[in-house]
């Protein structure tokens, strides 16, 4: 049987890591087997890859260096990792996915939407998400909480009009996909997990 893939989307500061816990609580408390992966990242190269694209350089990074990289790390990740175990039965819980390209280099950096389709084909080759869990937040106080974990990355540092460009496409993607649930993320944490804990419970139901 085919695991379920189930992605954690939002921007900075929007508390991805403790829902994630959240759902882990639950599936572990269900007997699913799963394992949980980030993007960029999850495998050796992609970890430097994933390095690579959030440090900040002393030449300028064109938008387009930064897509590249963004779909490498996730090719990578996908083929070596993700449709492996899902095709053994396990589901895969995923700290951000194709969205946060579409998200990020999409409406952050205004790349075309036909050129993020052309890669997203190449590199996904049909695998879409079961579920997708968007934490959305006020991209101003989102970086407020970002910055007080601790020093800004490359991305992170860029302007606020880009975060709220990248929340919109966000908010557009969720309109546009039945696989997709909304939550507040700038409710107090405890409600946060408490919708999160519910969205996963009627997926499991």
């Amino acid at each position: 049987m085919q695991g379920k893939f189930i992605v954690l989307e939002g921007l900075e500061g929007a508390g991805k890591s403790s829902a994630i816990k959240t759902i882990e609580s639950e599936l572990t408390a269900q007997g699913v087997n799963y394992i949980r992966v980030r993007e960029p990242g999850g495998t050796p190269l992609a970890e430097s890859l994933r390095a690579l694209v959030k440090s900040v350089h002393e030449e300028n990074v064109a938008p387009e260096t930064e897509l590249l990289i963004m779909y490498a790390a996730r090719a990578q990740l996908v083929h070596n990792v993700i449709k492996p175990a899902l095709a053994k039965g396990h589901w895969v819980i995923a700290d951000r996915h194709d969205w946060s390209s579409q998200a990020y280099q999409g409406g952050g950096r205004g790349i075309e939407t036909e050129k993020l389709a052309a890669l997203a084909d190449i590199v996904l080759k049909g695998l879409t998400p079961s579920l997708v869990l968007y934490l959305d937040i006020d991209p101003a106080v989102g970086l407020t909480r970002a910055k007080g974990r601790g020093e800004l990355d490359r991305i992170e540092l860029e302007s606020l009009s880009f975060f709220q460009r990248a929340r919109e496409r966000y908010l557009s993607l969720v309109d546009t996909h039945d696989f997709a649930v909304k939550i507040d993320a700038g409710q107090s944490m405890e409600h946060v997990h408490q919708d999160v804990l519910a969205t996963i419970k009627r997926f499991l139901a």
